[in-house]
Parts: C-alpha cells; structure tokens; sequence
C-alpha cells in the first residue's frame, strides 16, 4: 500500500445569525485564493488555538466584533480534499457578539437569508455546510 503524506489545514468558520435569522458571508477579496466567492468568516486555526480562540481572534481581526466563547455553538464541520491540501473545518453557529459587524480587510459583507445561501457561489468546503444552516434556521 503506497503511503502519500496529505497536508491537513485547520480553517474555524462562524455563521454570524441576526436577530432577523440572517447569516453573514464575506467575498474573498482580491489577491487571495478563491477571490470572489463568499464565505462564512473565520480564520486558520494557530499552533496551540483552540477552534473558539481562533474565532474569537479572527472575528475581531476581520469583522470588529466581540465574541465570547460561550456564545460559539459547534453546528458541524467540512472536511474537504483540494488539490495541494485537505481542508478540516468546523462550523460554529454564534448569534449573541458586542460591537457592529464592520469590514476591516476590505471584503464584501452582506446578510443572507438561509434559503438564499445558496445564492452565493461558494469555496467547495463551504457547500456542503449550507444545507446544515438551512436545517437549524
């Protein structure tokens, strides 16, 4: 049996949900990989992070939010095989945070409803947690 070694990246994800039932997702900006397609936010998870601190820090980074851990619920998680690395990704549901959503890395925001996600053309991981958020909301 022929052994190949697979780099495996850990990516947190958090669907943002509104007092409306609306989920945030952000554009990919330009210049990164998969520029254009929408995301729930979140981030590569550091050496020695648990998946929460790693939101925690990311939502800050990128949105100007607060968040506690306490308020991130596990909902499920992608595991994806791209071409140079296979992707694991959990995806927390947060519905409480303390500050205004705000752009801070020049992506594009916008609310959707959950039976609109699938509106948005999405990284490969990402599609198969749509059908997950449209279950819970």
């Amino acid at each position: 049996m022929e052994s190949t070694s697979v780099k495996i990246v850990l990516v947190a994800a958090c669907a943002l949900v509104d007092a409306d039932g609306r989920v945030l997702l952000a554009q990919r900006p330009p210049g990164k990989a998969m520029a254009g397609l929408w995301e729930f936010p979140g981030g590569k998870i550091e050496a020695g992070e648990k998946p929460e601190q790693s939101l925690i820090r990311e939502l800050k980074e990128e949105l100007n939010i607060d968040v506690k851990e306490d308020c991130l619920a596990p909902l499920t998680f992608a595991s994806h095989s791209y071409p140079d690395f296979h992707l694991l990704m959990p995806l927390f549901i947060c519905r409480r945070w303390q500050g205004t959503v705000t752009a801070l890395e020049g992506q594009q925001l916008t609310w959707v409803k959950p039976n609109r996600l699938r509106d948005y053309e999405m990284p490969p991981a990402d599609v198969p947690l749509v059908s997950h958020l449209m279950a819970l909301l």
